[in-house]
């Protein structure tokens, strides 16, 4: 499971048949603090995120497969949760509330 934000949206009216229906974002991996740590990907949101929230993010097939509900869906990676704060070393990271 990554830290993630979501910094954009994708729009595909021709698809596979298991992405009818889902909403696609592109996410940004990120450390605790925000800083960004690894390669940009699309998933499959499940979450009801938007552009600018900050996400848990699923990016193993069999786990994205298990919540889609379908064995053999050409999907990896999945936004499961929206975070509403961030916490390290017991002082705020993160807080949704204020972007910050």
């Amino acid at each position: 499971m990554i830290l993630a934000e979501v910094v954009g949206t994708v729009v595909a009216p021709v698809q596979i048949p298991v992405l009818d229906g889902e909403i696609l974002l592109i996410l940004r991996p990120i450390s605790p603090d925000g800083r960004p740590s690894g390669k940009t990907r699309i998933g499959v949101d499940r979450a009801g995120a938007g552009v600018g929230d900050r996400v848990l993010v699923l990016d193993e097939g069999n786990s994205a497969r298990q919540i889609l509900g379908d064995k053999d869906a050409a999907v990896k990676t999945i936004v499961v949760a929206v975070v509403d704060y961030v916490e390290t070393g017991g002082k705020l990271a993160y807080d949704h509330r204020t972007r910050s």
